[in-house]
């Protein structure tokens, strides 16, 4: 089937590789490059360096709804568009006519938006998954096509979490592709009743507090790892939490945040253990490795600490 991929992002990126295989893509639309690193310097996106491995010609609009890029794409004689990340809202004269879906990383109608994988570990969902849908004026609210289903496990973090997603994605895309083929594809209205938002993160986000329950400070950490991250001051300096689990769900102590002897850390109610924490322009490592090396001692308080004011990477 001969298909135009749009994506930027990296979730994007194993999809694309499988479609390359099974597929004809006939072309890539992808962000502009945008300056990155310090020195500023223009970089694609992902997306658009894996089409290039993969001698994939690419296109890199501002919008993707100017009638020029429009007439370019129809002339690519695509039958189906399939969208991942790709950054930008195609228009009605873009998507007249044409087949076109999209990959999402939740199970719709929950966790709309940009962060979904995010938010689902934020708020404790014991599942999450993929949805591929129908495009639509609103965002995320197309008809569901497939979906694919899976556990979250509690130690792994957003980003993991991320990763594990993105490589179930061809088998779902691979699999709506054929349906459509095969002309038996349904079609699943998403009840309204039950959509969520999963809004943008920002780096202000990325403060943990332990007067909230042990589980919900763990489900916090490790949403928001690896961005913006969790950081946190601890006897004066700053330490972002990268990995944590529950130590206690229900012991009460007086003063949440304080070092307890074994080394877990109060939280209201229940305890976290600290299983991997970094310093600014050091290496992950364990929370014992830490407290050897700076002091640490039990009563010690971890505080609140803003992921802006510092710059661990």
């Amino acid at each position: 089937m001969r298909l135009v991929f749009f994506g930027s992002g990296e979730f994007g990126m194993p999809t694309l590789r499988r479609l390359a295989t099974e597929h004809d893509v006939a072309l890539v639309v992808t962000q502009p490059d945008r300056p990155a690193g310090r020195n500023r310097t223009l970089k694609p996106t992902p997306i658009a360096e894996l089409a290039t491995r993969l001698k994939i010609a690419v296109i890199k609009p501002e919008n993707v709804n100017d009638s020029s890029i429009v007439k370019q794409l129809r002339d690519a004689g695509a039958r189906g568009f399939v969208v991942i990340a790709f950054g930008q809202k195609l228009g009605k004269p873009l998507l007249d006519g044409a087949f076109a879906i999209n990959l999402h990383a939740s199970l719709l109608p929950k966790y709309r938006g940009a962060a979904p994988i995010n938010w689902a570990m934020i708020n404790g969902e014991r599942e999450t998954g993929l949805s591929v849908i129908t495009l639509a004026d609103r965002m995320d609210a197309g008809d569901v096509l497939g979906q694919s289903v899976t556990t979250i496990d509690p130690h792994e973090t957003a980003g993991e979490l991320h990763d594990r997603l993105a490589e179930m994605g061809p088998s779902l895309v691979l699999e709506v592709l054929r349906r459509f083929e095969a002309g038996h594809l349904p079609h699943q209205r998403q009840d309204e009743r039950l959509a969520t938002h999963a809004r943008k993160l920002t780096k202000s986000d990325g403060t943990v507090r332990f007067d909230q329950p042990a589980l919900s400070v763990r489900n916090h950490v490790h949403g928001l790892t690896p961005w913006p991250g969790c950081t946190i001051e601890l006897g004066g300096k700053p330490l972002r939490l990268v990995r944590v689990e529950v130590a206690s769900e229900l012991a009460l102590v007086e003063i949440p945040g304080a070092v307890l002897a074994d080394r877990a850390i109060a939280c209201f109610p229940g305890a976290v253990r600290l299983l991997a924490v970094q310093s600014p322009g050091g290496k992950q490592m364990s929370f014992d490795a830490y407290c050897n090396g700076h002091d640490v001692s039990p009563g010690e308080l971890c505080t609140p600490l803003h992921a802006a004011t510092e710059d661990v990477a």
